[in-house]
């Protein structure tokens, strides 16, 4: 037998004494000479049933509530009613109506030894733990009211642990790591489990400041685990907003936790719920995870920060579980993914051991919710596909080397602990319109097999204050390890505006939070911009790479104009060195390419240079360009 079967038995025991003692002391009520003597014998075994270790269930229930022992013998006497029928039928012959087949504040202070009428008041234990339901009725008060246990309660005093029905849709359950946690995060675990535990229970919040949900939810967990404590969480935006509403979950929750007893792990992540108030009236261990401090709570906080193992860290949990991995292919892992080492272990397992199939595995994982804030780009070329100037190609392949190479020169090489504004890697594309700045940004998508986003810089910037900054700080949490393309920069990153008003004071604060996320996002952030000059210098000298994509010459034309016809596409005397005459840009070359394709599958013919010329014309005028006949012009005979 085990020591929680012993403790059923002797719960049960007690249960059984305090039943037959209730019966007798109801008996005695109406047939007093008959069962004196049986009532205090019964008292006696209840007393010894009482002695055992660990105590009963409502012995521990009323010493945790501030219970007298008048409220423990009332509270016993409304659950007695769902333990026991022949109960219901003592309490109708104490009251002497057959109809009256319940308990009553009124039964239990006639028949109930220690008789106090402050256990009728709202702020007694009772009423105020909701211990007990007052049943609505015609003509009654609240001593003449029938009384029934709260459902929990009674399964409470059976023995049964389980969490209130009324908690159950609002929270759930957090789960300490099967393998544990890497000792940055198990520091700051056992920091809390200190804290609680010196505490006993009560004292300042523990406020878990830090931009990692799964990092605060296991440090939460083991926290919780190393005290004794189930840790449960409730989203702060499922708080009630009515305080009646809010004050019954808190009393609800407070029970609750004195019962199993719980861990409170609130999750107040920008919301405006009353976080403050509902921590006003809850004690016990309770966690506050939230990005940034809090100062707006009464109740005092301990305040600690909780995040994501460190790169060392996340190597090591690599290293474990892909005992074949050399060492390039985990540093690289540990590198761009900043996942929990659950996450690590998980992944290893569905990629099978293969570090290839685990980086795809990631990509997966990480893929950020973006929903109307950036759109996903498929890259789909590669660098023979991109026509640029030689400086512009060596500056790209310098950006691609930097991100490959981060873990080496800042966390080997140490070059990260003498940087302070963050290890972020951001670069601006420059130059006109179709010159390629996007393909380049999908290039090196494609080259370092990560996922790259483009921002629509028109869905971040808010004209009410505040929201911009939410919004890019969901963009870039969202993001974290993807590649962000801001299309068209200058509209953010214009010259700073001088502060005339509070909407320009603010406009400023935006664009320095945005360059701040840019230069911590473990990343690559990409701006692009077709007017340099637009930009402010100040915000110029914060980028690591500014790339110029010029207008492409006659040698750059002919060669995009070479790389425009996929093999399949049946063409027929194109003439290049001609072709590359025509003043185009990138875009251009790819719009005028297919329009030239759809013209000849129309006519049931090959691409030909009258095709190209006629698209091309099209094109111009589709731009305003200017036109000249002879530009366009091609006899079929030359």
């Amino acid at each position: 037998m085990t020591a929680h079967d012993g403790w059923e038995t002797a719960n049960g025991e007690f249960l059984a004494a305090s039943l037959e003692w209730l019966r007798l002391v109801l008996r005695a009520h109406t047939e007093a000479s008959e069962v004196d003597d049986r009532v205090e014998r019964a008292a006696k075994e209840v007393e010894n049933a009482e002695a055992s270790a660990p105590p009963p269930a409502l012995v521990v229930l009323a010493g945790r509530l501030g219970l007298s022992r008048f409220e423990r013998d009332t509270l016993l006497l409304c659950a007695a009613v769902e333990l026991d029928p022949s109960i219901a039928a003592l309490c109708a012959r104490a009251h002497g109506d057959e109809r009256m087949a319940y308990p009553t504040f009124g039964l239990a202070l006639a028949a109930l030894p220690g008789p106090a009428w402050e256990a009728v008041s709202p702020q007694g234990g009772l009423r105020f733990w909701q211990l007990v339901e007052e049943l609505p009725g015609p003509g009654h008060g609240v001593v003449s009211a029938p009384l029934r246990a709260d459902e929990r309660v009674v399964n409470h005093l059976k023995g049964l642990g389980h969490l209130d029905h009324r908690l159950a849709p609002l929270v759930t359950p957090l789960r300490p790591a099967g393998a544990g946690l890497p000792p940055s995060q198990q520091d700051v675990a056992d920091q809390v489990a200190r804290h609680w535990q010196a505490a006993d229970g009560a004292g300042p919040v523990v406020q878990l400041a830090g931009a990692s949900d799964a990092a605060k939810q296991l440090v939460t967990a083991h926290a919780a685990a190393a005290s004794g404590l189930l840790g449960y969480r409730l989203p702060a935006s499922l708080l009630p907003s009515r305080p009646t509403e809010l004050d019954q979950l808190a009393r609800l929750w407070q029970r609750e936790a004195m019962l199993l007893p719980l861990a409170l792990y609130l999750e107040a992540e920008e919301t405006d719920a009353p976080v403050a108030r509902f921590l006003d009236r809850v004690t016990g261990p309770a966690v506050l995870a939230t990005r940034e401090i809090r100062a707006d709570l009464t109740r005092p906080s301990l305040v600690l920060d909780a995040g994501p193992p460190t790169l060392a860290e996340r190597a090591v949990a690599w290293r474990a579980v892909l005992g074949s991995a050399v060492d390039s292919e985990v540093d690289a892992l540990a590198a761009q993914f900043a996942l929990e080492v659950p996450a690590i272990a998980e992944v290893a397992a569905e990629a099978g051991g293969d570090p290839a199939k685990a980086w795809q595995v990631c990509r997966a994982r990480t893929r950020p919710r973006l929903e109307s804030l950036a759109e996903r780009l498929e890259p789909k070329v590669g660098w023979d596909d991109l026509v640029l100037p030689d400086r512009a190609r060596q500056q790209l392949t310098e950006i691609a080397g930097q991100v490959r190479q981060r873990s080496t020169v800042f966390h080997q090489w140490g070059f990260g602990d003498r940087i302070t504004r963050g290890l972020g890697l951001s670069a601006l594309f420059a130059g006109p319109s179709g010159t390629g700045k996007t393909m380049a940004a999908e290039v090196l998508a494609k080259q370092l097999a990560l996922d790259l986003y483009r921002v629509d810089l028109s869905a971040v910037v808010s004209k009410y204050i505040g929201e911009t900054e939410k919004n890019l700080r969901r963009l870039f949490d969202a993001a974290e390890g993807a590649i962000l393309l801001f299309d068209e920069a200058d509209a953010v990153f214009g010259k700073r505006s001088e502060v005339r008003d509070a909407h320009d004071r603010y406009a400023n604060i935006e664009i320095n939070y945005l360059l701040q996320r840019m230069e911590s996002h473990p990343g690559l952030a990409i701006l692009t911009t077709n007017m340099r000059t637009a930009l402010d210098t100040a915000f110029l000298r914060r980028l690591r790479f500014i790339v110029e994509f010029a207008f492409p010459g006659p040698a750059e034309r002919e060669s995009m104009w070479r790389r425009a016809f996929p093999a399949k596409a049946p063409h027929a005397g194109l003439d290049f060195a001609r072709l590359s005459q025509l003043p185009v840009n990138g875009g251009m070359t790819r719009n005028i390419a297919l329009n030239a394709a759809f013209l000849a599958a129309a006519a049931g013919s090959p691409i030909t240079m009258r095709t190209v010329l006629d698209a091309a014309r099209s094109e111009f005028r589709k731009l305003e360009l200017p036109v000249k006949d002879r530009d366009f012009a091609w006899e079929e005979a030359r």
